[in-house]
């Protein structure tokens, strides 16, 4: 007997052995159970996700010699036929190449004629929506009130192309893509009933490769066991497909956490020496990104106790902002691979992006800049009276010194920073642009006759430009009358800066509208009829 392939052969005969579509199951067997038939179906989804072995499952149901029930005997005659295709009820049509009216007119004229030896005359019309538009609207009488013997069921991959007038006539079932957990399972028990030796770790790149299709997880599950002679190995699979392995992934990430970049380049060398896809390799770590973000926000939404687990340690040592970041690098990276020398040197470019663009945490920041400040400046002696302007880190380009006036050197005396309303004072300002935005981040620390000293955050550091301080500086003198020097700090700030105060304000507010909505007793009363939901993003305080 010839080979039959593991697509076919797992073909699923019952509703009871159909993965991964559990919503569309359960309709069609309480509609079978009740004997609520409509007489046209209409099945949307990606390729391989079981439209056509539904409509077989359907065909059985309705033939089946022991009854019309949701669980078809298939032992009877009228079961194996329609399993082996030889069922002269069950009529399978390819839209793709019988499109035209003619065609859809002689299967209407034969669908008038009783069922042979069937229950029910059922039409499968596979991809539907390549028919003409004249086709359709051939079909539509008979579509609406087609003979009590007759069930429709059509079958496409692109739901948006039917015209509406045909939708108003079926019952829809959009079938989703199958989960990675439910086609690794799938495959797992198909190895163990086919007696072939495997590494469960294969079949998640099996799955991966499948990107939800059932039937492409099932072939490619073919062709790995015929490369592996019989056995389904990670390494083997992997070179198959041509993926990344994870040890390549982790270790990309075990260097990035420990800001080791000879670590990710030898990473990025072995993947050129085994030619592995660099393409393949950023969107992989993009996923792994996207995965570990997961972790931080909504750690319930891995279903798979083994990956979070393993990603966990890198979602505690990676910031979530600087995750977001990278992420956007990755892809980044990936779309600018087809502009770069070879792909190797873009690949490794997007490491050093993922290396340099990451923020420095907030401690390491302030004990770099106090070290850096005490090194390139030592401290010399001065009066009790005297303010000594602080510079920037060596890491910071410094701010500009300004040179005051002889006439304004006469006072020294310095004034508290708790003395000086300086979130009123930036609100006066006739500032725009990137001066604006300078000084909304700073925090005033001391203010004396002469001089004006600021603290801006290390996360904000690319905002010390000499326009923008020339053009602060210029306003703090118009406003205060007299030469001022000004001096920015990069250190944490200590308290509320302008712009923090506003958002914590924005916020505030924002919290306020969505309470009030959700208060308001006609709100409540329509969410409690209708069991709806209120979208906040929606919701804009006034």
């Amino acid at each position: 007997m010839s080979y039959q392939v593991l697509a076919r052969k797992w073909r699923p005969k019952s509703f009871a052995t159909l993965v991964g579509q559990e919503h569309v199951v359960r309709a069609l067997t309480h509609a079978l159970e009740q004997n609520r038939l409509h007489h046209a179906y209409l099945f949307t989804g990606t390729r391989g996700v079981g439209k056509t072995t539904l409509a077989r499952i359907m065909a059985k149901a309705l033939n089946c010699e022991a009854g019309v029930s949701s669980t078809p005997c298939g032992a009877c005659s009228a079961c194996i036929a329609i399993d082996t295709g030889r069922f002269v009820d069950y009529i399978e049509l390819d839209a793709a190449s019988n499109r035209g009216v003619d065609d859809m007119t002689q299967l209407l004229e034969r669908a008038t004629y009783a069922p042979t030896i069937g229950r029910y005359k059922v039409y499968v019309i596979d991809e539907v929506h390549q028919l003409s538009g004249h086709a359709f609207n051939a079909m539509l009488k008979t579509l609406e009130e087609p003979p009590e013997h007759v069930k429709f069921i059509l079958a496409t991959t692109d739901p948006q192309k039917i015209p509406v007038t045909v939708l108003s006539r079926c019952l829809q079932f959009n079938l989703k893509q199958m989960p990675l957990t439910q086609i690794v399972d799938h495959l797992a028990r198909v190895l163990e009933a086919e007696g072939v030796a495997f590494e469960p770790a294969a079949l998640r790149h099996l799955a991966k490769g499948a990107a939800g299709s059932m039937r492409d997880a099932l072939s490619l599950l073919d062709q790995a066991i015929a490369h592996g002679a019989g056995k389904v190995e990670d390494e083997g699979v992997r070179a198959m497909l041509g993926t990344v392995g994870d040890e390549h992934l982790f270790a990309l990430l075990d260097g990035l956490v420990a800001q080791d970049v000879q670590a990710m380049i030898e990473v990025a060398k072995l993947m050129d020496a085994r030619s592995l896809s660099f393409d393949g390799g950023l969107q992989e770590l993009a996923t792994l990104f996207h995965r570990i973000a997961l972790i931080q926000f909504a750690p319930e939404a891995l279903l798979d106790e083994a990956e979070r687990s393993r990603l966990a340690p890198y979602a505690q040592a990676l910031d979530a902002e600087y995750l977001q970041l990278a992420y956007q690098i990755a892809i980044h990276g990936r779309d600018e691979l087809s502009l770069a020398p070879d792909d190797y040197a873009g690949f490794v470019m997007t490491l050093l992006r993922l290396h340099a663009f990451r923020p420095e945490r907030a401690g390491a920041v302030r004990a770099a800049t106090k070290v850096a400040t005490k090194a390139a400046t030592p401290a010399p002696p001065r009066p009790a009276a005297a303010a000594a302007p602080v510079r920037p880190s060596a890491a910071v380009p410094p701010a500009p010194s300004f040179a005051s006036s002889p006439a304004a050197v006469s006072a020294t005396a310095v004034v508290a920073a708790a003395d000086e309303d300086w979130h009123a004072l930036v609100a006066r300002l006739p500032l725009t642009g990137m001066a604006k935005q300078l000084a909304q981040h700073c925090e005033l620390s001391e203010r004396s006759e002469t001089a004006i000293h600021l603290r801006l955050a290390p996360l904000h550091k690319h905002l010390l430009g000499k326009p923008q301080q020339e053009k602060l500086q210029a306003e703090l003198q118009a406003c205060y009358g007299r030469p001022l020097r000004l001096e920015i700090d990069v250190a944490e700030p200590a308290s509320e800066t302008p712009a923090e105060r506003s958002r914590n304000a924005q916020r505030e507010r924002q919290e306020r509208a969505v309470a009030s909505i959700e208060q308001d007793p006609f709100v409540r009363d329509v969410v409690d009829l209708f069991d709806a939901s209120i979208d906040e993003s929606t919701i804009k305080p006034v």
